[in-house]
């Protein structure tokens, strides 16, 4: 008696290949993205920021220890930060301190609305060009710090030709910036205003003064640092209080340690002013991404 063997079910012999397909098949493993900024360094950007001065300080004391740079020459940090101790507890370069602010601070005031006015008339109008770009490029080549004498003359020696000083120093840097910014703004923004329907105040609130706004906060970041300079060059001339009045007395009696402390002074002055401007800057122009470093 033979046993012949049937062949499966068709259903089971589809079952198999299909269950075989189905079931699921281990795909490529996914590894995460790290930008190359965070994997190039743990180090912090403000410690990295400090080194420079640190090791500059570092080799200033080492200097001054080995008797590379005598007291006469320049005096060591540690002398310095004493010396600038007792000048603030004095009440003398706080004091100091608050009159040459107060000059910069007026004399900023009035090269903003100078070079500012003088660049909107210029920059917006053909007219205003014709009649104002020529007279300012031939001023501006004129050393601002050349023309003291005259303003000694002009104003006497009080706070008046100290103030225009300031103010000359200030509004070139306003004015090339301002203007610049305004003859920058794409033209086919305007045509995209026009086409919109803004009338020539809208185009100038809406297009061609935010556009202009980058170059305007750069003029005054540039604007700041002529200030502090011309107020060195302004103090330094018939001067009876501020941090330059400081300087000249200290010169007179050869004391490098206050001359150091005030030129700190005036550094940290700046850099206040410009993280201040930078600040704003900010706040300003969220609307511009920019390129911030690799």
């Amino acid at each position: 008696m033979s046993i012949s063997h049937a062949p499966p079910p068709a259903s089971a012999s589809a079952a198999g290949p299909s269950s075989t397909a189905d079931s699921p098949r281990p795909g490529p493993e996914l590894v995460p993205l790290v930008p190359s900024s965070t994997r190039r360094t743990r180090v912090p950007r403000w410690l990295r920021r400090a080194s420079g001065p640190l090791l500059l300080l570092a080799l200033w004391q080492l200097l001054s220890s080995t008797g590379v740079l005598t007291p006469e020459v320049l005096a060591s940090p540690g002398t310095i930060a004493r010396v600038g101790r007792d000048l603030v507890a004095d009440g003398s370069l706080p004091s100091a301190m608050g009159v040459s602010l107060q000059r910069v601070a007026v004399g900023l005031l009035f090269g903003l609305v100078v070079g500012t006015g003088l660049a909107l008339v210029s920059g917006l109008f053909r007219a205003g060009e014709d009649l104002v770009d020529a007279s300012v490029q031939m001023l501006r080549t004129v050393p601002f710090v050349g023309l003291i004498p005259l303003f000694i003359i002009w104003f006497g020696i009080g706070e008046a030709p100290k103030i225009a000083i300031i103010t000359l120093g200030v509004s070139f840097p306003l004015y090339l910036n301002v203007y610049a910014g305004i003859r920058g703004v794409d033209a086919q923004l305007i045509e995209a205003g026009e086409s919109l329907g803004l009338s020539r105040w809208g185009l100038v609130r809406h297009v061609v003064l935010p556009g202009a706004l980058p170059g305007a906060m750069t003029g005054l970041r540039y604007s700041l640092g002529i200030a502090w300079l011309a107020l060195v060059f302004a103090e330094q001339v018939n001067a009876d209080s501020g941090i330059g009045f400081l300087m000249v007395q200290a010169r007179d009696f050869l004391r490098t340690d206050v001359i150091v402390v005030c030129l700190i002074v005036y550094a940290f002055l700046g850099l206040l002013a410009d993280f201040v401007v930078r600040s704003l800057e900010r706040l300003l122009l969220q609307w511009r991404p920019t390129f911030t470093g690799r």
